[in-house]
């Protein structure tokens, strides 16, 4: 089924506009830039998205992974491409996920949603699946299981810790076992499977690590396979509760503490970190989430805080700003550590309306700074690239892709952490557009 053959007015908003997907595969060399790109920043900034090849998908959230990037050397954009993430699931879209015995194959990926880097290989991710590597010009290595060592599904958002180079991570199911919790060494050796009990198949898109502990989201959004018609076979169940799992990083099922908490979804987590016998952990909390595309999801997403009082079992919940917003991310360096600057794109009342601006916040100090876009323009989620060897947590530079309805065109647009809301150093241009996508990373090279 092509794009064009669904009526313009039931085209569903990630099918139009720049959620629509490209088809060409393109290598663009010497970009033009407006400004000044630090020469601090030499590397490539990589991102991901559902771009389906058909022109069609279901969901927003079900499309080809396609990655756009850039890579930057001495002060010059030196190219622009983008290709498809080519896994089975790409070349034989009518092939079975599941085997008529139950298994699934975890190597029919999406492949479309995030993608980083550890132990020297750059992974394309998708939550229902096994992770895909790709080389620095993006060409697809081929899926990759850990050695044949992992056997479930892979998050989108696993968390390198700062200090030791591991990488956490975990999978979630329809099927049983709902959750396995894994842990990767920082030579790349998968070391760590625990399977976690959960109240049953919720959708654990992302999560929280600390200095020693992971933290597990266990909320009401629930696989419910009489949906499977709808392409989304998910659904919020007002019965299902909501919880906090909070586990040693190096622990199993028997030693998860679970806190209950108010009824609400997470997609992503800004950063979590240990305050004493405290866990605090800043989200993008939606009061209520729906999958429907009829209604688009029902309202945003705003900063909340949890205060997890481990002395005293219980939970305190406080919001940190009313604005709606999504993509919250903070310094690399921070993660699962104090944080006192994180970042994240504005949203208007819908999904349709992403980044219609970028924000700083303080947590410290309770302040923000928003960053304007231009009449129009649409950014992604931003990025946090640090200056080499600077010692201030917001020393260094956003990078994000907006989008430009007046050309139809995308630009990579660097912005001064420390003068968030002063206009960009420099704008990529970039010589198409760039769909609305996901979630992406900055791979310096001396790193």
């Amino acid at each position: 089924m092509s794009q064009s053959a669904t009526p313009a007015e039931k085209t569903p908003f990630h099918l139009k506009g720049n959620f629509a997907p490209v088809f060409d595969e393109r290598t663009e060399l010497d970009l033009q830039v407006t400004g000044a790109i630090p020469p601090q920043l030499e590397g490539r900034f990589f991102r991901n998205g559902a771009n389906p090849q058909s022109g069609w998908s279901p969901h927003w959230f079900l499309g080809n992974g396609m990655l756009h990037g850039v890579e930057l050397r001495g002060g010059r954009a030196t190219w622009y491409r983008n290709r498809y993430v080519r896994t089975p699931l790409l070349d034989d879209p009518e092939g079975a996920r599941i085997s008529p015995e139950g298994e699934i194959d975890h190597t029919r990926s999406c492949a479309n949603t995030h993608v980083i880097r550890h132990a020297g290989r750059i992974l394309a991710l998708e939550e229902g699946s096994f992770p895909f590597e790709v080389d620095e010009n993006l060409e697809t290595v081929g899926v990759h299981d850990f050695g044949s060592k992992l056997h479930s599904a892979m998050t989108a958002h696993p968390r390198t810790c700062p200090e030791t180079g591991e990488l956490l991570f975990f999978g979630y199911s329809a099927l049983p076992p709902y959750l396995v919790y894994h842990r990767v060494a920082a030579d790349g050796t998968l070391v760590q499977s625990e399977e976690i009990e959960v109240k049953g198949p919720t959708m654990m898109h992302d999560w929280n690590i600390t200095r020693n502990h992971v933290v597990f989201m266990d909320l009401p959004m629930v696989f419910d396979l009489s949906l499977l018609a709808s392409g989304m076979p998910i659904r919020w169940d007002d019965d299902y509760g909501a919880r906090l799992g909070v586990m040693p990083r190096n622990g199993t099922n028997d030693d998860v503490e679970w806190y209950e908490i108010d009824p609400c979804y997470v997609f992503h987590p800004m950063n979590s970190y240990e305050d004493g016998d405290r866990i605090v952990l800043d989200v993008a909390r939606f009061a209520k989430l729906s999958m429907s595309l009829a209604d688009d999801g029902g309202a945003p997403a705003v900063l909340h805080r949890w205060i997890i009082d481990r002395a005293a079992g219980k939970v305190i919940e406080q919001p940190l700003d009313d604005r709606p917003g999504e993509f919250p991310r903070v310094h690399d360096r921070v993660i699962g550590l104090k944080h006192r600057f994180g970042y994240m794109a504005g949203v208007g009342s819908d999904l349709s309306a992403l980044g219609t601006s970028l924000r700083k916040y303080d947590v410290e100090r309770d302040s923000s700074w928003t960053h304007e876009l231009g009449a129009g323009c649409q950014a992604g989620e931003p990025v946090f690239a640090p200056n080499p060897g600077a010692a201030a947590e917001d020393e260094g530079w956003i990078l994000t892709f907006v989008y430009d309805p007046a050309t139809d065109k995308s630009d990579l647009v660097i912005i001064d952490a420390q003068e968030f809301d002063k206009p960009p150093v420099a704008r990529i241009h970039l010589p198409t557009r760039v769909p609305f996508g996901f979630h992406g990373s900055w791979l310096p090279d001396d790193a």
